[in-house]
């Protein structure tokens, strides 16, 4: 993982897609299922967002939710976040590629 910087940032705005392993803005940086786990939530899941110059804080496109099970590890709860990036990530992806985005106040509209 890499946290990039500007000029790239301000380069290719709105242009670079990330995916997070958890429900932005909760738990950004690293360790994300860790602290879910940790703090207790009933549900948790992923979010394809667009970077911008801070962690993780970038405007949202899309999110996958997945149920926390009793007794689930910290291994379980990544396989199941990750079968969730490999359904959201690719369709954020489609909808750029199809100019389908648009931000406005932060908010993504998928059009």
């Amino acid at each position: 993982m890499r946290i990039l910087k500007n000029p790239i940032i301000q380069t290719f705005s709105n242009r670079i897609i990330n995916i997070h392993p958890s429900l932005l803005p909760a738990f950004p940086g690293l360790n994300a299922q860790k602290q879910a786990l940790e703090y207790g939530v009933k549900i948790a899941g992923c979010t394809a967002h667009f970077v911008d110059e801070g962690i993780d804080s970038g405007p949202i496109i899309l999110q996958g939710v997945v149920k926390i099970e009793e007794g689930m590890t910290e291994r379980d709860l990544t396989l199941e976040i990750l079968k969730e990036e490999h359904k959201i990530l690719p369709l954020a992806v489609q909808y750029f590629c199809e100019d389908r985005l648009t931000i406005q106040n932060r908010k993504v509209k998928i059009g």
